[in-house]
Order: structure tokens, then C-alpha cells, then sequence
């Protein structure tokens, strides 16, 4: 694998790191700035948004720019917002701030992927998409508990400083391993929007915003469900987090090798685990020597799912990539903003903890369904790329 890629997976660890911090750094932001803890949980949700959006603009909005330059200029538009945030006292000010930063945020996600496929060649795709994807898995391992940290102990403001110099570190990376020019092809707004009509693009989209869903209706409501349901300290809150998170790159690291040969394998494999798990959790959300290893198989299977749903994407995209890759970073948000919002309408309704579990399983289900109508869809198509994922799928 390119030394680049890896690089480029040290920047998504810089933003990712951004994108996960302030679920630890609330109650600092909102004493600061006078605000209520959900103004200030506003937040996140203004970040989600930045970048369900993001991506599709940003992507034809910088079609004809080499992505070298796309890529630096959105790095320096991130770091800049994190010093305008750094340095503000004024809420709406810090809330613009984020949607910005998350704006760019997606649309470095969808440059980078294809560049990174680029780079690792068609056959490698999947795990060059699982290499970025491990940069988020390490920002939950390291980052977040490390944001955290240092809002408790220098304030929330030291945070944003860090994610700054973080960020200006991937900019001399990025300007010094990836390689000038447009790339091996020039992208055509045309034959990206062309490919868009394709059907077997939004079952893969289907697929992404559900498998995402399961997972994060599970994960915003793990620290409540630990310490108010499996009866643990808060103290182990953090524990079971990181062991999460170590699950999520185990899972992560096996399917980019598996997912470019077998791509609806990986999937079938990786939902069928994500389902099992949940719904372990759902039945034993008070035993914890039960409720701890279904956590951690929901990250190491949720997480597998990741380069399947970018790989089959790709290739389905053929020769148009960037416009689809987009749109595949949208639907990790739709999933990312439904997923818990569903389980607030459960848990609001009156129902435990238990049923973000059951509502994870059911996500699951829906996005194990859009399997078979993919390859079904596969075998339809006479288009090589699409041939070639359904001969790959050992389904």
C-alpha cells in the first residue's frame, strides 16, 4: 500500500478526532458559553448535517480541480475553522463553525477515497478504503478519549488547538506524498451525473445508511445503557468504549482484505454478525459478561461492513467514481443522523435501554434485504464492473 494512503488516514484521524470530541466535551462547552447542555449538543447534530451536504457539493463543485489541491484546500479550511472556534466566546460563532468544518470534512472524505483507490490500484480498493475508515476506528481508540481529556484539564478550547496542529500536520503530509496533476483521468460532470441513474449505486446506498444506522443507534446511547441498565460504574464507560474500538479495527482490518474478492460475502458475514450481536445485547443489557461482548461485536462487525459498501460502490461507479463516492459519505450520514434518532423516539416513548438493541437488529435485517436485490441487480447488468461483483460474491 502506498505510504500516501496511510497519510491520507492520518487526516481523516484529524477530523474524525473533531467529529467525535465534543460527546465528551459538552459540559465544559455549555458552562463556557452559558448555553443548555442540548444547545450545546447542537453541535453534533450541526456537524452530521455539514456533511450529509457537503459531499455531493463539494464534489462537483471541485470536479476539474487536480485533487492534491482539493484535498489541501479543504485541510486548511478545517484548520482554520477549529482556530475560529478556539479562539470565539459566541455559541452561533462555534456552531457556524462546525457546519463549515464538517462541510470540507466531506468533501476531503470523497476526494480522498478515490485518490486512495487510485493509488492502490482497482484490485486493492477495498483495503485502501479500510486504511482511510481506520484513521475514524483509531479517533475513537485515541482521539476521543484524548479530546476529552484535555477539555477536563486545559479546557474544551485546548481540543480544537489540537485538532488545528493535527490538521496542518496532514497538510504537509498530503503536500508532500500525493502527486500533482488530475490523476490517471479527468473526471466529466456528465458521466458522473450519468452514473447517479444507476440503480444498483442506491442499494448500495440503502445498504450504507442502514448498516450505519445499526450500529451508531446502539453506540450514542452506550454510556446511559452501561451505567443505568448493565448496572457498571461510569468508570468502565471509557474501558468498553476503547474495547469497542479495538473491535471496529479488528473488524475493519479483515474485511479491506476479504471485501475486494468477496464483496456481498464480507456483507452477508458482517451484517449477520451485526444482527446477532445486537440482538445479544438487546436480550441481556443487565448482564454485563453477556452486554460487553456484544458491544464489542457490534463494533468488530459494524465496522467490517465499512469496505464492502465502499468497494461496491466503486465498482459499480466504474470509470464516474468521485460524484458516487459522495454520495456514499451522505449515506454514512443519513445513517449516522437516523440511526440515533430513532432510538431517542424509543427511548422517550418509555422503552429501556434494551431497545436500541432490538431497533439496531431491525436496521440490520433491512440491510441484510438489500443484498440479494444487489445481486440480483448484478446478474441483470451488462456492464463488466457490475458482472464482475457478482461473480465475486460467493453468496
Amino acid at each position: 500500500m502506498p505510504r500516501a494512503v496511510y497519510l491520507l488516514g492520518l487526516a481523516i484521524f484529524a477530523q474524525g478526532t473533531s467529529e467525535l470530541m465534543l460527546a465528551g466535551l459538552l459540559p465544559e462547552i455549555a458552562t463556557d458559553l452559558n448555553v443548555s447542555i442540548p444547545a450545546a449538543g447542537l453541535l453534533i447534530s450541526a456537524f452530521a448535517v455539514g456533511m450529509l451536504v457537503g459531499a455531493p457539493i463539494l464534489a462537483v463543485t471541485t470536479l476539474r480541480w487536480s485533487r492534491r489541491a482539493a484535498m489541501l484546500v479543504f485541510l486548511t479550511i478545517f484548520a482554520l475553522t477549529h482556530v475560529a472556534g478556539a479562539l470565539t466566546s459566541s455559541y452561533g460563532v462555534l456552531l457556524a463553525t462546525r457546519v463549515a468544518g464538517a462541510f470540507v470534512y466531506a468533501g476531503f472524505w470523497a476526494v480522498a477515497s478515490v485518490t486512495a483507490i487510485e493509488l492502490a490500484g482497482p484490485e486493492a480498493r477495498a483495503k485502501a478504503v479500510s486504511v482511510l475508515a481506520s484513521g475514524l476506528t483509531v479517533a475513537t481508540i485515541v482521539g476521543l478519549p484524548a479530546g476529552t481529556l484535555l477539555g477536563q484539564y486545559l479546557g474544551w478550547r485546548s481540543a480544537f488547538w489540537a485538532v488545528a496542529l493535527l490538521s496542518v500536520l496532514a497538510i504537509g503530509g498530503v503536500a508532500a506524498t500525493i502527486p500533482r496533476g488530475r490523476g490517471q483521468s479527468a473526471p466529466r460532470l456528465r458521466l458522473e451525473l450519468r452514473s447517479m441513474a444507476n440503480p444498483q449505486l442506491w442499494l448500495a446506498y440503502g445498504t450504507t445508511a442502514l448498516s450505519t444506522g445499526a450500529i451508531l443507534v446502539i453506540f450514542s446511547y452506550l454510556a446511559p445503557l452501561l451505567t443505568e441498565t448493565t448496572g457498571l460504574s461510569a468508570a468502565w464507560v471509557p474501558v468498553i468504549l476503547a474495547l469497542y474500538g479495538v473491535g471496529a479495527l479488528v473488524g475493519i482490518t479483515i474485511s479491506g482484505r476479504t471485501a475486494d474478492r468477496r464483496p456481498f460475502s464480507t456483507l452477508v458475514i458482517s451484517l449477520t454478525g451485526v444482527v446477532a450481536a445486537a440482538i445479544l445485547l438487546a436480550l441481556a443489557t443487565g448482564t454485563p459478561w453477556l452486554a460487553i461482548p456484544a458491544i464489542i461485536g457490534v463494533g468488530t462487525f459494524g465496522f467490517a461492513t465499512n469496505p464492502a459498501v465502499n468497494s461496491r460502490v466503486f465498482g459499480v461507479a466504474g470509470s464516474a467514481p468521485t460524484l458516487a463516492a459522495a454520495f456514499n459519505i451522505s449515506a454514512f450520514n443519513v445513517g449516522i443522523t437516523v440511526g440515533p434518532w430513532l432510538g431517542g423516539l424509543a427511548l422517550d416513548a418509555g422503552a429501556g435501554y434494551s431497545a436500541v438493541g432490538w431497533i439496531g437488529a431491525g436496521l440490520g435485517v433491512l440491510a441484510f434485504g438489500t443484498i440479494p436485490l444487489a445481486v440480483r441487480a448484478a446478474g441483470r447488468s451488462t456492464q463488466p464492473a457490475y458482472e464482475s461483483a457478482s461473480s465475486t460474491t460467493g453468496a
